[in-house]
């Protein structure tokens, strides 16, 4: 067996998560001794949700601050970001993933620290080292790094709409068959025990307190919201994706890629895990009856989409980084199709 290579994780400095802890921030750039000229990023909604307040407590902190107000994540808003970086030491991403994904990439290709305050807790991206920009009218995962810090306040993140949580259970639980796949390559793809228990645990957790999480309650706000930071923190270990991204979130690139209405990320990779644990054997009903418990998607109709478009998607799934090898890449079209109808899927 070949010696793994040296590697230097970078995480997040600081993380706080809890009700009101947005008040922390000044106190938290303090602490992080940042210079004092900074620029939020932010879309028109998340501006009236969080970003107002930002500036305000910055400034009241002693920072000068400046804003930009994106419309969506693609390679053009990513230019107007970086174009306002002149004289700015460190950037403020506030948003479910689009601002934080801008914010996120941009501060990774200036070299400016970057502290993550999410609104939602749709998926892991707010904590994670790569970003969702869209080119040529298609996603593409950017290599990138994590924030400096992250700042959840699950008061304001309650207040985001159910079907948020809801998609961020998806993303979290998903991880399992993630991890799964990742065995599959092994040592040749650098797995990495501690990641892929660290991903794991995170994913357990939120299955295990399902009924906190569905009640709608700050509580289970704030453990989902601790699950997917935790679902960072093990991508940054392993160096790789890896450990929160296997067949189902090829699953779901194929959908954003192809079809004319894509759900949320969470909700896809949520279903999608559904048939790739199924594949491998694994326990595919605790995934389904807890993406059910906080009524994200099990099946197409609850996507939004045709069985047609569904079951392309598995079999397609191959399309999407090859070189990744998942169960969906080593299982017959005719077995993913049986699959996906014996769990319900489709059908």
């Amino acid at each position: 067996m070949r010696s793994r290579p040296p590697r230097s994780m970078v995480l997040p400095r600081i993380v706080v998560t809890g009700p009101g802890v947005l008040e922390q921030l000044p106190a938290v750039i303090a602490e992080l001794d940042l210079p004092e000229r900074g620029l939020i990023v932010c879309d028109s909604n998340t501006l009236k949700i969080a970003g107002r307040q930002v500036n305000e407590y910055l400034e009241i902190g002693g920072h000068q601050m400046k804003k930009v107000v994106v419309e969506g994540a693609n390679s053009q808003e990513l230019l107007r970001v970086e174009d306002a970086l002149d004289g700015i030491d460190f950037l403020v991403g506030v948003g479910g993933g689009r601002p934080i994904d801008l914010a996120k990439q941009a501060g990774f290709n200036k070299n400016i620290p970057f502290v993550s305050i999410p609104t939602a807790a749709s998926h892991d991206g707010f904590g994670s080292a790569r970003s969702s920009i869209r080119q040529a009218g298609r996603k593409t995962s950017m290599q990138a790094i994590p924030p400096i810090a992250v700042v959840a306040d699950t008061t304001i993140i309650s207040r985001a709409p159910s079907r948020l949580l809801a998609a961020g259970v998806g993303d979290i639980v998903s991880n399992q068959t993630a991890v799964l796949d990742w065995r599959l390559d092994g040592q040749k793809a650098d797995y990495s025990e501690y990641a892929a228990a660290l991903s794991e645990m995170a994913a357990q957790l939120v299955e295990d307190g399902i009924e906190k999480v569905a009640s709608g309650t700050e509580e289970g706000v704030r453990l989902v919201v601790k699950a997917l930071i935790s679902s960072g923190v093990a991508m940054s270990i392993a160096g790789t994706s890896r450990p929160a991204s296997g067949g189902e979130h090829k699953f779901s690139h194929w959908l954003d890629a192809n079809s004319d209405n894509p759900a949320l990320h969470g909700e896809q990779c949520g279903l999608g895990s559904i048939v790739t644990m199924y594949l491998h054997g694994g326990d595919w009903e605790k995934i389904r009856d807890t993406l059910k418990a906080v009524n994200a998607p099990i099946n197409s109709k609850g996507l939004g989409m045709d069985d047609g478009m569904v079951l392309s998607a598995f079999i397609n799934s191959k399309e999407i980084r090859p070189q990744r090898t998942t169960i969906l890449d080593k299982t017959e079209p005719k077995a993913i199709e049986e699959a996906a109808l014996a769990t319900g899927v489709i059908g």
